[in-house]
């Protein structure tokens, strides 16, 4: 697999079919996130998980038919956890009333991921368009693809590196956790089970996260900036107040500690590199030209 952004794709694809395209998303993105910044944080995660299955091409927007195959949507990874799919419709209507059959769902979720880094994290960067929806949606294409939360910083990198992303770009793109929310059930084994957690934010963690399950509320990824798409998450990640174990193992492995470092020391250098490698992602196995479609609703194949 192959990040390598794609010839294919260019900045501006829509200038000429449709020109409102992306300040309509913009707009969609921005009206959602005022009323609750943690669609920010999961439009960047949608598009994260759209990629890393079956490339950038909206898979991860299907919805399972009924009787058919259960889609990636429904996977334990992404359901209920993933957030932003009503934001993406509302875009693609609104979009289809102007400019029919011409904008990709694909593309919307690269854009609105840029517009969520932006209004959380005010890094902006142009985003190359042009991909096609693809037609397939598996559940369990999930599993082998996507990183679990408890993988060590070596299985991280191996992840990664399959999709032609480096451990650089991997820590740096990790900084999206600087935002958003998890479930206590993605890191309470952690929680209860190892004493490298900082004392005092172990003991926050454990106030809402309890040790016997049954509910399972959510916790700021980021309990300094939770809100804002900063550097300040590798900071925590230095101070041993990291959330998930792919988060701490980033601060304790000899192989990423040193980029945890840099990006903690220089967040205006973080935030260009964090920008170049969501480039790079949404480049991942995309679909063009003929291939695939343009979905008339984001959530079913024509």
């Amino acid at each position: 697999m192959d990040a390598a952004v794609s010839s294919s794709l260019r900045v501006g694809f829509y200038r000429r079919s449709c020109p409102a395209a992306e300040s309509i998303i913009a707009r969609t993105v921005r009206r959602a996130v005022s009323q609750n910044p943690d669609i920010g944080a999961g439009l960047i995660r949608l598009h994260f998980h759209d990629c890393f299955v079956r490339g950038c091409d909206g898979s991860v927007l299907l919805k399972s038919l009924p009787g058919g195959p259960k889609a990636e949507r429904d996977h334990p990874a992404n359901n209920p956890g993933l957030r932003g799919f009503n934001v993406i419709s509302k875009a693609k209507r609104r979009i289809e009333r102007i400019c029919p059959n011409t904008v990709s769902c694909a593309d919307i979720l690269a854009f609105a991921a840029r517009d969520s880094s932006q209004i959380l994290g005010r890094i902006n960067y142009p985003v190359p368009a042009g991909r096609r929806d693809g037609l397939v949606s598996s559940f369990n294409e999930v599993t082998p693809n996507l990183p679990s939360p408890r993988l060590t910083a070596d299985q991280l990198i191996q992840n990664f590196a399959s999709k032609g992303l480096s451990a650089d770009e991997m820590v740096t793109l990790s900084g999206a956790h600087s935002i958003g929310r998890s479930r206590c059930s993605s890191f309470s084994d952690r929680l209860y089970n190892f004493n490298g957690t900082h004392r005092n934010y172990a003991a926050t963690l454990k106030a809402t996260c309890p040790a016997n399950g049954g509910s399972d509320p959510t916790v700021a990824m980021d309990p300094a900036t939770p809100n804002r798409l900063d550097n300040t998450y590798y900071a925590e990640l230095r101070a041993g107040r990291g959330l998930l174990t792919t988060d701490q193992t980033l601060a304790e492995s000899p192989a990423t500690r040193g980029y945890v470092d840099m990006n903690a020391r220089f967040g205006v250098a973080w935030a260009g590199k964090f920008a170049r490698a969501m480039v790079k992602m949404g480049s991942i196995d995309v679909l063009t030209g003929n291939q695939g479609e343009i979905r008339r609703r984001c959530s079913m194949v024509n």
